[in-house]
């Protein structure tokens, strides 16, 4: 055998298995797993400790157990334990804060708080898993790239691998209760319902999905390395595609990326699937390069272009920070656009600087590097440290003290619902700060019904204000007429002032509607068409005149672009299509049946109505 083959053997084999598990380590597998659905049955049928405390119990039931099951080797490891406990330690006041942040007052929206809350910790326990598995072989944190790679990868596969053993357990005894209800017997129905078999019953799942996992090596592998080499496949396409993406911004600017709400979204996107990628490509740096020089050539150039997008996302991010100020969300999405910025930044120095002559040779270091300074991030956001809706509240009342928004009209509703016991606490400092108050009536109002409100839908809606459209010719302002309309009816423009007549919100505040006057039923007169032009789409109502007056007979729906609709509902003709396919009504005073377009016409033209 050659000496590439030797080293393409060594890359592409299976890893050495972990040791086994023997018998006692594996009952103490399916054993925790159902504590802990006992333990989460408990916290479902409620503790009566309070959702303070319900939040540390869902938090440690959730992650310490989790880590056991993924990371027991012996149960006579002072190691094993001393790892639970330190994680136990950590969790605890991290959970404690918050459920502390998610009370504190009515009608909190606590999954806001506790969302974001929830997946970082998760992420943070999938990072940190592997150093605990390292100290158990190896008695130190620092551990070989190598192990931490395996690690990461085995507990990864064995989570999916649990989850669809859960479901399919689920699937066959939903089979089972189906099958004897065909035959009247509804026990098993009503069994496999029951709050405690359900939480009984997916524990054990878990636990014995998490013991083939653990047990089956070869087939995992297997898993994996069918895995690795889809990767290996689309990693040349993914960039390609980012290449292609940098080079088109000369030629299409930046103004359009700027004015949309998903920027920096989709930009970090890119980043996470590259890095994701090229991990599994590389896997641990042992083997030799993959791929022709040619096409490692192309990868290369896509790595040094994620500082670009890394840049273009956090600049996004910064100019929507800007305008409206810092919230939850905002900051969240600013921690996940820096962790994945490092590894952009990362990654383009790797490409640049060899490290022994192997390609990406820095990669380990930089995968280390960051996975730290994301659990010190981690542990940080969920702590008092830098505590996301204290800055939250803190920039939003900036915004309102620096006269960026007009007190008014301020949407109070972040402050009130999603920033937890702190937004509360500022609703209440603003009560009782008499500048505020001093600003407007108005004002004041707003803030009252921020804090009587119980959801955000109940004060968006109290907050709205009429439309302050009184008079014919303010209507005219928001809405623009065609040509062949002519004089509009005086009778017609009263009622829509009025609001006897309903339009698509025209007489809002940001109404922008055209009105045509097609002859909809061809009888010589006609008829209004008015059209709304929104971003998301275009609403239409129509009109028609008999001797009650004006009434609505219809609207419709466009999900188009509003870029030049306006324009070309102005500018050409309205053509009235009849409908091919006529209604049915059976007999003289039947009911009208009215044909629905259909869908699938099975490849005949014309057969819509």
């Amino acid at each position: 055998m050659t000496p590439d083959a030797n080293a393409n053997a060594k890359s592409d084999s299976v890893p050495a298995p972990a040791a086994e598990l023997d018998r006692n380590t594996r009952g103490f597998i399916v054993a925790v797993a159902l504590l802990q659905g006992l333990l989460l049955y408990l916290a479902r049928i409620g503790t009566g400790f309070g959702l303070e405390l319900e939040v540390s119990w869902y938090a440690m039931v959730l992650s310490v157990p989790t880590a056991m099951l993924l990371s027991v080797q012996r149960l006579d490891d002072r190691r094993f334990w001393s790892n639970a406990g330190l994680l136990a330690a950590v969790y605890l006041p991290l959970s404690l804060w918050a459920g502390w942040s998610a009370t504190g007052a009515p009608d909190l929206s606590e999954a806001t708080v506790l969302g974001p809350f929830a997946v970082s910790l998760a992420i943070g326990l999938f990072v940190a898993l592997p150093y605990l598995q390292c100290r158990l072989s190896h008695g130190r944190w620092r551990a070989p790239y190598r192990e931490l790679f395996e690690h990461g990868w085995q507990n990864a596969l064995t989570l999916i691998l649990t989850a669809a053993f859960v479901g399919i357990c689920w699937a066959v005894l939903g089979l089972c209760a189906v099958l004897f209800k065909l035959i009247g017997i509804e026990f098993f129905a009503d069994l496999f319902t029951t709050r405690s078999f359900v939480h009984l019953a997916t524990g054990t799942m878990v636990g014995l999905g998490v013991l083939v996992g653990r047990t089956q090596h070869r087939p995992v592998q297997i898993a994996r390395q069918i895995l690795f080499a889809i990767f290996k496949g689309l990693l040349p396409l993914v960039a390609l595609i980012a290449l292609l993406f940098v080079a088109s911004l000369p030629f299409t600017g930046l103004e359009a990326l700027w004015k949309t709400r998903s920027a920096t979204l989709i930009l970090m996107c890119l980043i996470a699937t590259v890095v994701l990628f090229v991990n599994a490509v590389y896997q641990d740096g042992e083997g030799e390069p993959p791929y022709p020089r040619w096409l490692r050539g192309v990868v290369d150039a896509a790595l040094l272009t994620l500082p670009v997008f890394a840049a273009l996302g956090l600049y996004a991010l910064s100019l929507r920070i800007g305008q409206y100020g810092w919230t939850g969300e905002r900051f969240w999405a600013a921690l996940a656009s820096v962790a994945l910025s490092l590894y952009a930044l990362g990654y383009a120095v790797a490409t640049l600087r060899r490290g022994g002559g192997q390609w990406l040779g820095g990669l380990r270091r930089v995968n280390v590097a960051v996975s730290l300074v994301l659990l010190a991030l981690v542990a940080a956001a969920n702590s008092w440290i830098l505590d996301p809706h204290r800055l939250g509240v803190g920039s939003q009342l900036a915004q309102l003290a620096r006269g960026k928004a007009e007190p008014a009209k301020f949407d109070l509703g972040y402050l009130r619902f999603d920033s937890g016991r702190r937004g509360y606490q500022a609703l209440n400092a603003l009560k009782r700060d008499p500048r505020f108050a001093a600003t407007a009536p108005a004002a004041h109002a707003n803030l009252e019904r921020a804090l009587t409100a119980t959801t955000r839908w109940e004060y968006r809606i109290e907050r709205r204000e009429a439309p302050k459209t009184d008079t014919p010719a303010q209507a005219l302002q928001r809405i623009a007429a065609a040509k062949d309309v002519g004089a509009i009816d005086p009778a017609w423009l009263d009622a829509v002032v009025k609001q006897t007549l309903k339009t698509p919100g025209c007489l809002d505040d940001d109404g922008a509607c055209a009105l045509v006057a097609p002859d909809l039923d061809r009888d010589g007169q006609p008829e209004y068409l008015l059209c709304n032009v929104r971003d998301w789409g275009n609403r239409c109502y129509a009109y028609a005149r008999d001797a009650d007056g004006w009434r609505r007979i219809g609207e419709s729906y466009l999900s188009q672009s509003a870029e030049g609709f306006k324009e070309r509902l102005l500018g050409e003709p309205v053509q009235v299509v009849p409908r091919r396919w006529g209604d049915v009504r059976i007999g003289a005073q039947g009911k009208l049946m009215r044909l629905d377009p259909v869908t699938d016409c099975e490849g005949k033209k014309d057969c819509e109505p």
